[in-house]
């Protein structure tokens, strides 16, 4: 890839920075708001800046491979679309925490989102990966509210979602 094709961008309500191919979209500056197709969905980012070429390491120039794809620069419409979605994510907060309560759930719910697509709602969670995160996914889906992804946050920042191995996001459930 060529330097400029790489971008490092900021999106979620808890925010995390990672690599976007940039494909054919463009030309892209700095602080521009950006749709970002990420594993989670289509989301609202921010671009932050390109990646730079590194220097080889151990004679091999590979960097780590993009997150997902920027899709295009956003549009007016992507973000009303995104202030209703924000908007609907509070609205629905209180009723998370009470559902978390009522399912004897030992988490602390600290935010939700849902992907401008409103393929996938995120619940953000003040606890480690684990069983209890699972259990939410597990129950949430059980309960008819379709597709939902547990985020658990700790006081460092986001924890990152395993590709194998136990606790949430594992149990596919959130596919």
């Amino acid at each position: 890839m060529t330097p400029a094709s790489l971008a490092l961008v900021r999106y979620g309500c808890v925010p995390e920075v990672a690599r976007f191919d940039t494909g054919d979209v463009g030309p892209l500056q700095r602080d521009e708001s950006i749709v970002v197709e990420t594993p989670r969905g289509l989301e609202l980012g921010r671009l932050l800046d390109f990646v730079k070429p590194a220097a080889p390491i151990n004679g091999s120039d590979e960097s780590p491979p993009a997150t997902g794809q920027v899709r295009r620069i956003a549009l007016k419409a992507d973000q009303s679309k995104a202030a209703l979605l924000r908007s609907r994510a509070e609205q629905e907060f209180a009723g998370w925490e009470q559902r978390i309560r009522e399912w004897n759930l030992d988490l602390q719910l600290i935010d939700l989102e849902w992907t401008l697509d409103e393929a996938k709602l995120i619940l953000y969670v003040l606890n480690e990966r684990g069983p209890e995160c699972t259990k939410l996914a597990l129950q949430a889906a059980a309960a008819g509210f379709g597709v939902i992804e547990v985020q658990p946050v700790s006081l460092e920042g986001l924890k990152p979602i395993e590709s194998a191995g136990g606790g949430c996001g594992s149990c596919g459930c959130h596919n």
